[in-house]
């Protein structure tokens, strides 16, 4: 699969995951692979010594050397994205530390990415935007075929059995009323093909969220997207860069430890029902000892219950009791760590399999 003019072998990203799940080692070893290894830019400076006084240049500094690493291990196969989003503070900053470091591809969501390709302008940085509406895709579209004469490179449609923060309402996911990666895939689909027509091109379209192995892959494939996007089974690799006991956790969380909570900056996500989870809900508040200023929708001071970036460090160290744990539906089927090279095999054989059985070879 060309993406802009980069080759893609496998047809399989793996998600944008912060605070510090996914950064250069992991998405350097998914790239090697043919795959798509993606960096999460939020507070991606946490483990900087002056993080907590300069998180804006912490986190450029940090972001640098993880799209170089990246870029060194993937040995120039696959591609090396990263994950931005909109709801992040210094959102153009960023995007343009990481077009300056190297990067290849910019995947942004939680919000619009209306002027992203003005921050891109003039490279080969291939850009996409997350969606869970077939009325976003046309939104974003429409906005960057008038304003910047472009189109999106692919874009991701994020359902809502994906991990950490939601595009839907929190009932919505709850009680199953949130329409299916199936329903919105269509809906993505008709959005865009006028746009399509016009720039005489393809937008790939890569579903996420309760995709887990190769049969699901190769369902959603001949249901027509192009490829998928697979976040928390990456966790579980001797190459993500999370501590050990944040993949042990996740390998020994089951179906029932999962909730759909509140996030701090006004969305649902879903998360493991961890100690931290359990202390909110009797009134318990876990504030920070310095605001970083991260997320534009925060409402800081005594209005949150907890620092939602603390939280998240706390998480990818290990630490059980102050770690809010984000995961996608499928958390309980995880069994064990494996290297990224079995994951993608595994992944990438049984969907050959199956596309095989379907009549067709992809």
């Amino acid at each position: 699969m060309k993406i802009r003019k980069m080759t893609l072998s496998i047809p399989l990203i793996q998600g944008g995951m912060g605070v510090g799940v996914s950064l250069g080692k992991l998405a350097g070893a998914v790239a090697y692979e043919g795959a798509m290894g993606v960096i999460s830019s939020v507070n991606a400076g946490y483990r900087e010594p002056d993080f907590k006084m300069n998180p804006k240049e912490a986190n450029a500094r940090a972001l640098t050397k993880e799209i170089q690493y990246a870029r060194s291990k993937a040995d120039g196969n696959g591609i090396v994205a990263m994950n931005i989003m909109v709801a992040v503070n210094f959102y153009e900053e960023t995007v343009k530390t990481a077009v300056a470091a190297g990067i290849q591809a910019i995947i942004s969501g939680a919000g619009l990415p209306m002027d992203l390709p003005q921050y891109v302008e003039g490279t080969e940085v291939a850009i996409a935007p997350i969606v869970s509406s077939g009325k976003a895709a046309k939104v974003i579209c429409k906005q960057w075929d008038k304003k910047y004469g472009r189109i999106p490179d692919f874009i991701v449609i994020e359902g809502p059995g994906a991990g950490g923060h939601l595009g839907f309402k929190r009932d919505e996911v709850i009680d199953g009323t949130a329409k299916t990666v199936e329903e919105i895939l269509p809906e993505v689909q008709s959005a865009i093909e006028e746009y399509e027509e016009k720039y005489g091109c393809s937008i790939p379209v890569f579903v996420a969220g309760g995709i887990y192995n190769g049969a699901d892959m190769a369902k959603i494939v001949q249901f027509g997207a192009a490829g998928v996007q697979i976040g928390t089974r990456f966790i579980a690799t001797k190459e993500c860069d999370a501590s050990d006991q944040y993949k042990q956790v996740m390998v020994d969380a089951k179906e029932e430890d999962i909730v759909i909570i509140q996030s701090p900056v006004g969305m649902p996500g879903r998360a493991l029902n961890t100690k931290l989870i359990r202390n909110l809900a009797t009134g318990t508040k876990l504030m920070p000892d310095v605001c970083n200023n991260c997320l534009k929708a925060c409402p800081r001071g005594n209005d949150i219950s907890y620092c939602i970036s603390r939280a998240l460090i706390a998480a990818v160290s290990g630490d059980l009791e102050h770690g809010l744990f984000f995961c996608g539906e499928n958390v309980g089927r995880i069994q064990s760590i494996v290297s990224v090279h079995d994951l993608v095999s595994e992944i990438w054989e049984e969907y050959r399999e199956n596309i095989e059985k379907k009549g067709a070879i992809a």
